[in-house]
């Protein structure tokens, strides 16, 4: 379309929730109006705020459009609701509301779709409405649309990423400095990286329920937070970071999503969020502070890597917009975006059935043959080494051992092993590793 076709009403946008992200939505469509209409082939237009307390200034949105009921927004018949409340209720009731009245949605809730996904993709299928949701996984990188349409022709075999900035800054701080993670939870706080529930960012949750969404696209296989396995940062130490950089490694949260191979000679996937320790000519190695980056794996593309701010209002509200585009399109041009994809209805594993690599990190008794105590314990449950580090100290021994792949459940019950055996004195660290060749 050269030019924007005057004629056309425009398209009307309710939004529910005006906080940071909002105004940065409401800030961003008042400001490049012009070259959106030219964009969408009509003018966008925000008609309706609304928010729980009306009371509070909000840059960038005219107070005449914010209102405290909510429930008249989502029922008001807009051509396109954009949800950025955040939690499960009341954005999940609203959504469907929306729906029902016809408008199209875009929303950033990551934690919704997570939990519940497969009811507003119902609902969208229903009603022959778009669910735009590129803002719900790291923020302002384009990375949803590849998955869903740009890859749509090939086979992904392997998704695996940064995608909670908070924790990125921390495991960076502790890596360049030296510092605990107390010390770095504190730092994060003062900042407001974190979130009012803090447990969202250091144990992982908000990770695994990005995990689950880019799961489901990328395996067309239905996912919630529930099938993530996730375990957070709270036990890395210093010494984890020092001891990763004296083998080149450096250690980051990472949410992985992968196709697995049964002996049955099925398919199956498996996700998970976890600390590990990657190696430094990583590309995922370099990505700092509060970045997000996310590393693709597919039969015919090969590797690819989608690198950028993962939040903050105008990152988040960039992504946004290009959903809002999309469904003004389609609204526009009267067609529909895409729907969920969920056919190959792949089993989802525990993390017991993914391969890997371990790195432990041992206190053991200084004296002749532990080493060997040590070698077959991991022999008897299967597990090759693949290096040993030993430093004495004292009547005690550091001993690192960093294994080859094994299943999750022998490496485990390796590391039971290590446990109950006389010449441990502690399994000072476990983790596990991931990105060599």
């Amino acid at each position: 379309m050269s030019a924007r076709d005057t004629s056309r009403a425009p398209i009307r946008i309710a939004m529910l929730g005006g906080g940071t992200v909002g105004s940065s939505v409401a800030k961003l469509l008042a400001k490049h109006h012009h070259d959106l209409a030219h964009r969408v082939g009509a003018d966008l237009q925000l008609v309706a705020v609304g928010v729980k307390d009306a009371s509070k200034p909000r840059v960038g949105i005219d107070p005449a459009l914010i209102t405290t009921d909510v429930n008249s927004v989502a029922t008001s018949g807009a051509d396109i609701v954009v949800e950025v409340m955040g939690g499960i209720e009341p954005a999940r009731s609203l959504i469907l509301s929306a729906m029902k009245s016809g408008s199209s949605v875009v929303t950033a809730n990551k934690a919704l779709l997570a939990e519940d996904g497969a009811a507003l993709y119902a609902a969208a299928e229903e009603y022959g409405v778009d669910l735009y949701f590129e803002a719900s996984v790291a923020g302002a990188i384009p990375l949803i649309r590849p998955l869903r349409e740009s890859l749509a022709g090939d086979r992904v075999t392997k998704v695996m990423g940064i995608v909670n900035g908070t924790t990125n800054f921390m495991l960076t701080k502790m890596d360049e400095e030296g510092v605990e993670y107390s010390e770095v939870f504190a730092e994060a706080e003062a900042l407001g990286y974190l979130e009012s529930d803090p447990s969202l960012d250091v144990d992982g949750f908000d990770a695994a329920a990005k995990a689950a969404i880019l799961a489901e696209l990328a395996f067309h296989t239905r996912v919630t937070i529930d099938d993530v396995y996730c375990e957070g940062i709270r036990s890395v130490t210093a010494a984890d970071i020092k001891a990763a950089r004296a083998m080149g490694f450096v250690i980051k949260l990472l949410a992985i999503a992968e196709l697995v191979h049964l002996e049955t000679g099925e398919d199956a996937i498996v996700v998970r969020v976890h600390p590990t320790m990657i190696p430094t000519n990583h590309p995922l190695a370099n990505v700092r502070g509060s970045f997000n980056a996310v590393f693709v794996t597919a039969e015919a593309a090969g590797e690819m890597m989608f690198y950028g701010r993962g939040a903050g209002g105008d990152p988040t509200a960039s992504a946004i917009l290009g959903d809002v585009v999309a469904a003004a399109r389609n609204r526009v041009l009267g067609g529909r975006g895409p729907g969920e994809s969920t056919y190959t209805g792949l089993p989802v594993l525990g993390i017991g059935h993914s391969k890997t690599r371990y790195y432990v990190n041992l206190d053991v008794k200084d004296r002749p043959g532990v080493l060997a105590q040590i070698s077959q314990a991991f022999a008897d449950n299967g597990v090759s080494i693949q290096v040993v580090r030993q430093d004495g100290h004292g009547d005690d021994a550091g001993l690192i051992v960093r294994t080859h792949a094994g299943t999750e459940e022998s490496l485990a019950q390796t590391v039971a092993t290590l446990r109950g055996m006389e010449a441990v004195r502690e399994v000072v660290g476990v983790m596990r590793v991931e990105g060599e060749n």
